[in-house]
């Protein structure tokens, strides 16, 4: 196997902006019994693609996504943490009420930056070797348990919040893999369990989504519900949601880890001005162009508007901000079914605190 070859690569790596890169082989996760437990136990809430039978074959064995594969290379790109402390759902008499986005969310998409560097990134490994050779990658996006192949590239250790943490980076960065049809030689595992008898993370979330196994209950998760879930809101939930209007960073923010993470991530997904923490009230009255020109090319696009206008209409109740009524009133008269039901329960909310 070419160490220098392998150096060169993990050298561009860095000129591309990856923080972290490690080598691993195409054996079986380690882990999958216990991702195979958590679908048994039906805790991927509405995801039923993860349990698609085909899929979970794949996910057993990498080699049956590109059977030319010798070596995954994996890599972490950085985005930009959030503030120690975040606004609560009021900020006080006369203020606007804001919301909050997950921090990986306030910029452009990263799977539009990311694929273009991994594009990069083989074209300089064939210029190397001298030929093309069959790869495959992905960056959430494919049949495979990204953060197990993290792990076992030495980038870190899968932590009590489920995340990817590194000891230096903490957990503020995306993980994205290409499966390569050239040996490399793989990198040591990350073996040892920092977290330690820490529990900030299953104490400060919200919901109390975080399980003991190291995996979450997705129909709890504040993540799963303001962007996955594709439904009503569950009742007796909202109010633990908070002024969270996609995703959510709690676990992330309590984790000791992440003081050593940099402030600032990859320019290339660095928040915009009007993203971090819209005006809710504005928000809810954005019209179906408004949505689109804000959001394009976001992560936030995701949930589409009377997605959004869902959460945002919840994390207007949990402000109980009677300036808020107006918008909600009209909110509460939307053709959107969805919209109308969260828009009323927050007038309730607002009503029930006066």
């Amino acid at each position: 196997m070419n160490e220098a070859l392998k150096q060169a690569i993990l050298n561009e790596t860095r000129r591309l902006g990856f923080i972290l890169a490690g080598v691993t082989t195409p054996d079986p996760p380690s882990h999958l019994s216990v991702f195979e437990n958590w679908l048994a136990q039906g805790k991927q809430g509405t995801m039923g693609y993860l349990a698609d039978h085909h899929s979970s074959a794949r996910r057993a064995d990498p080699r049956l996504i590109l059977p030319e594969c010798k070596s995954i290379l994996v890599l972490a790109l950085p985005y930009s943490k959030p503030a120690p402390t975040q606004p609560p759902p009021k900020l006080g008499e006369g203020q606007e009420v804001r919301g909050q986005i997950a921090a990986y969310a306030r910029g452009d998409d990263y799977h539009l930056v990311i694929p273009e560097r991994l594009q990069k990134l083989v074209s300089f490994i064939e210029e190397q070797v001298g030929h093309p050779f069959p790869h495959r990658w992905y960056t959430d996006t494919g049949p495979i348990l990204e953060r197990d192949l993290a792990q076992r590239a030495g980038l870190g250790w899968i932590g009590k919040n489920t995340c990817l943490i590194h000891p230096r980076h903490g957990s503020y960065f995306l993980i994205a893999e290409i499966l390569l049809g050239i040996e490399l030689e793989p990198d040591a595992p990350f073996q040892t369990d920092p977290c330690g008898t820490c529990r900030r993370c299953l104490e400060a979330c919200p919901t109390q989504c975080i399980l003991p196994d190291r995996t979450i209950d997705a129909w709890r998760c504040i993540s799963y519900l303001t962007i996955e879930l594709k439904e009503e809101l569950p009742t007796e939930l909202r109010s633990s949601i908070g002024n969270w209007i996609f995703g959510c960073d709690v676990c992330q923010i309590v984790c000791p880890w992440n003081r050593f993470a940099a402030p600032d991530g990859d320019p290339a997904l660095a928040a915009r001005d009007d993203i971090p923490n819209p005006n809710l009230i504005h928000e809810l009255e954005m019209t179906p162009e408004e949505f689109n020109r804000k959001f394009k090319n976001s992560p936030v696009k995701r949930t589409k508007r009377g997605g959004y206008l869902r959460n945002v209409a919840t994390a207007l109740g949990n402000s109980k901000d009677p300036a808020s009524i107006p918008a909600l009133k009209k909110a509460s008269n939307s053709p959107e079914p969805m919209v109308q039901e969260h828009a009323k329960w927050a007038l309730e909310q607002i009503h029930k605190g006066s």
